[in-house]
């Protein structure tokens, strides 16, 4: 929470409110608990020790392996320079080391940017927010966009 709000701010100050769009890929599911013991004057008479130690939720975290992606950032190319400042400021919000890599694929889709801008022209994508739908060639010709963009 504390790095999507440092890369918020930084995003929102130099490129505007508009100009990105962050995705969060971690997210915090698992509960920390603690078994609250008792310190004072006569507290083995009182606290049980290990038995029943379920303890009280006092915070949650997100259970990460090493290489998993914590979050992606699109904005236009011109202002990469700005998202790699953003990132590298919410990076210090986490322990441990992290690397900013920049993906070759189109915004949050799973093409390159060539395929992308190729299967845009040739009318086999559409964009449906901020990921796109594939037109397969299945199904009757009628409901086909391939088909239909033809016709026209």
């Amino acid at each position: 929470e504390a790095c999507r709000v440092a890369i918020n701010k930084h995003l929102t100050k130099t490129i505007g409110k508009e100009g990105y769009h962050i995705r969060i890929r971690a997210h915090p599911f698992h509960v920390l608990r603690a078994n609250k013991m008792l310190s004072c004057a006569g507290a083995d008479r009182l606290s049980s020790g290990m038995r029943h130690s379920y303890g009280k939720p006092i915070g949650v975290s997100a259970r990460v392996n090493i290489g998993q992606v914590l979050l992606s950032v699109r904005a236009k190319d011109t202002n990469e320079a700005h998202v790699i400042e953003a990132i590298r400021r919410g990076k210090f919000k986490f322990a441990g080391r992290q690397k900013i890599l920049k993906s070759l694929k189109w915004g949050f889709t799973k093409y390159n940017r060539e395929d992308y801008v190729r299967m845009r022209r040739a009318g086999e994508l559409s964009a449906d927010g901020n990921i796109v739908k594939v037109h397969n060639r299945r199904g009757p010709l009628e409901k086909s966009a391939l088909y239909q963009a033809g016709q026209e």
